[in-house]
């Protein structure tokens, strides 16, 4: 492992921007538990990969990626300009404003550009092109290309022809990999000893995920990461209306995992055991998104534990009341502003720039 120095954490959190309301996350305690150090190995082996799905990860990969995110929330990284001379291509065939504009902070921060495309329907798909040829395009117009895409398999089309790495920013039903990274670095940064392969157990939690993961990519992306840490997720609660909520994406994994999983479709019954709610509720019903049953909707009269923490996300419809938006339980806005941080990580190491950063 490499450390970030003390005299090199020199930005106090409260001059950082971070979130206007609810629980305010600090990077300086997940680096603590590492004594400032971040996992370079592997890191290192992301260089050049593609990010397709989260099954490519394992805990300790999550974890590096946590680390470096908190090292470059804490850092003016900037000066490094470690993608200079990088182009990456936002291709957004579906709407999207957290997701790209967050990939494009990210890369413009670095000192990287951006080639994008906000809208497909701007491109030659409107006139009936293959994503296998405008992969063959791309090659030559970028260095990586992020996408996002309504059709669960164009990840396997464009990558036909594509040669540079692929960062799946959300196809369909399929998974929004960077979006469960972002998660994760919330809940590490949260509950820092949930880093640890044995956590204490009286810091271990209880996860709710309200919502239906066969259907949700973000929320089955998340769940599939859950499934990776054994002995600091103590229970997983799957609270839905559908009586097989999971999806075979998830069968096996959840099957392997020695972390017990119960589905209840009453959130009522379970929320008061609840440590963490994970919650969302567009899916991706046959050929459109749709908003599932708002039943189970959250708001400041919900019998939450009094230290529990909701994340969500985003963007949010009537399933997540802005009452709790001023509350301790609000930790889906620490989660959003951790998303640049956590992808500039992605990026510089699939990008095979973290020689260029000072200190790892």
């Amino acid at each position: 492992m490499n450390s970030l120095s003390k005299n090199q954490i020199t930005t106090a959190l409260t001059e950082r921007a971070t979130n206007s309301k609810g629980r305010r996350l600090s990077p300086e305690s997940l680096l603590a538990m590492t004594d400032g150090k971040v996992d370079r190995p592997p890191l290192d082996a992301l260089a050049g990969q593609s990010i397709l799905n989260p099954r490519q990860f394992d805990r300790r990969t999550v974890v590096a990626i946590s680390q470096l995110a908190a090292m470059l929330e804490l850092r003016n990284v900037e000066i490094d300009k470690p993608l200079d001379g990088k182009i990456a291509i936002t291709a957004f065939f579906e709407p999207s404003t957290r997701t790209r504009l967050s990939f494009e902070s990210s890369v413009q921060r670095l000192d990287g550009k951006v080639l994008s495309v906000p809208d497909g329907q701007v491109t030659g798909i409107a006139k009936g092109e293959s994503l296998a040829d405008i992969g063959e395009m791309f090659n030559t117009y970028g260095d990586v290309v992020i996408m996002r895409h309504p059709d669960t398999d164009s990840i396997d089309e464009i990558r036909r022809n594509l040669q540079r790495p692929l960062i799946n920013a959300g196809n369909g039903s399929g998974h929004h990999p960077t979006q469960a990274l972002i998660d994760w670095y919330a809940l590490l940064k949260w509950r820092p000893e949930l880093s640890l392969p044995n956590c204490p157990p009286d810091r271990r939690v209880h996860l709710g995920i309200i919502g239906t993961p066969g259907s949700m990519r973000a929320v089955k992306s998340f769940l599939r990461l859950s499934l990776m840490f054994a002995g600091s997720v103590e229970r997983i609660t799957l609270i839905s209306e559908m009586a097989d909520p999971v999806g075979l994406d998830l069968t096996e994994p959840i099957e392997e995992s020695p972390i017990p999983i119960d589905i209840v479709n009453d959130v009522q019954d379970v929320l008061p055991t609840l440590d963490v709610v994970y919650v969302n509720s567009i899916a991706f019903l046959g050929d459109s998104y749709r908003n599932l049953d708002n039943r189970f909707k959250l708001d400041a009269s919900s019998n939450l534990k009094s230290d529990a923490v909701i994340m969500h996300p985003l963007a949010r419809n009537d399933e997540l009341s802005e009452d709790l938006d001023e509350t301790d339980h609000n930790l889906y806005f620490a989660q959003a502003a951790g998303a640049v941080f956590v992808r500039q990580a992605v990026l510089t190491a699939v990008l095979d720039r973290l020689s260029r950063i000072s200190g790892i």
